[in-house]
Formats: C-alpha cells, structure tokens, sequence
C-alpha cells in the first residue's frame, strides 16, 4: 500500500499515443495519477468528464494528468476522442502498476466477486512523493477533491 509521504513507485507504461510514459520523467510537475476500472463505462466516464470539463484548473496548477486502467491502447483512444478527453490515458493491461500502487483486489458486483482496479488517486508533488492518496473516489466530485488536494 503507497502511503502520503511515500516516494511514488516508478513505472512506464504505454500510452493513447502509443509512446511510452515513465513517471519519474515528469519530476518538475504535480502529477495526479488516477486508476479506474474500465473506459466508456459510466462512472469512469462521469470521472474522465469530470477532469476534462475542469482541466483549465489542473493546467493553471502546473499538474500532468495520468488516467490508468487495464484496457489496452486501442480502447483508450476510442475512449479518449468519444468524450475529447485532453489528458492522457495509460494502458496497464497486466495490472502491474495497479498492483505495485495497492489498488488492484477482489471486487464485488450484483452478487459476485471478481479481480478489478478500486478506483483511487495519487497526487504526486513536483519531486515525485505522494502528498495525497484518495480511496474509493466518488467519481462525481473527483475533479474538485482533486484540484483541493493540489492546491493545499
């Protein structure tokens, strides 16, 4: 489990634009990295919405915006131009990362268990340690929690 005060694990993983994103080389920024389950489905979309209708504000705070979830490139492109999403989305297809932030386990839904991400966020300060760690995001509110965090 990545605690606050926790140097932010490092990692690369492929994005939307088919480049390869390492969060150690975007030190020199807040970075705010969010894990959610599955794109184009509606909680992730009111989330992803949610951030895009606000990203003014993250822009103005300096902040990278990471957006990660188990579905491979392909799927967020299409997630990404459906909804003009302008941040990036990264693909974390063998959830390694989801693993190593603490935030893939066992879910429940209409009576039965499965594996899946639980989704959370990590605002990471400019020299790469954790300063908030949110559980359980409500994705209606998630943009605003978010842009309080990075302004406290």
């Amino acid at each position: 489990m990545i605690n606050e005060g926790d140097q932010a694990p490092d990692f690369t993983l492929q994005s939307d634009a088919g480049t390869d994103v390492t969060l150690s080389s975007l030190r020199g920024r807040p970075v705010v990295l969010y894990f959610y389950p599955k794109d184009d489905t509606p909680g992730c979309t009111a989330q992803a919405c949610g951030i895009r209708d606000a990203y003014g504000e993250f822009q103005r705070a300096g902040a990278v915006v990471l957006g990660v979830s188990p579905d491979n490139e392909s799927s967020h492109v299409k997630f990404r131009e459906k909804y003009e999403l302008p941040f990036t989305l990264l693909a974390d297809t063998d959830h390694s990362v989801s693993e190593q932030y603490g935030v893939w386990g066992e879910k429940k839904f209409a009576g039965k268990s499965y594996m899946g991400v639980k989704r959370s966020t990590f605002v990471i300060d400019a020299e790469g340690t954790v300063k908030t760690v949110m559980h359980d995001v409500k994705p209606a509110n998630h943009a605003d929690d978010v842009l309080a965090a990075l302004a406290g």
